[in-house]
């Protein structure tokens, strides 16, 4: 395994599934969300463009950091190397992320 690791995350966001490759992964000190950063996209094969990695590089290009809600995480790994990152349709309608409690300790409920 490399000296600087490499996390596979895959989130759900408006209705589809990324899955993105990081080099830094961390808990936010903006309550209830990830920080991402450091993008790792596959640079091997400059000959074969994917179209998918394309849209995903030119989408966070100019992305620093990006706060991902807990609720949308569905699964971080360690990897050995970067895969391909990629954007997946959810079809069917069978996965609904869970619910996210909206009350800041120390708040009062108010009925």
């Amino acid at each position: 395994m490399s000296s600087e690791p490499i996390y596979k995350v895959i989130f759900f966001n408006q209705g589809q599934v990324y899955e993105l490759y990081v080099r830094s992964v961390y808990q936010s000190e903006l309550m209830g969300f990830l920080e991402i950063e450091e993008f790792a996209f596959d640079e091997r094969s400059k000959m074969i463009v994917d179209p998918g990695e394309e849209k995903l590089k030119n989408e966070f290009a100019s992305v620093k950091r990006s706060y991902i809600p807990l609720h949308a995480v569905v699964r971080i790994d360690e990897v050995e190397k970067e895969g391909v990152c990629k954007v997946t349709e959810v079809k069917g309608g069978n996965v609904t992320s869970l619910p996210f409690a909206s009350m800041v300790p120390g708040s009062k409920k108010t009925d």
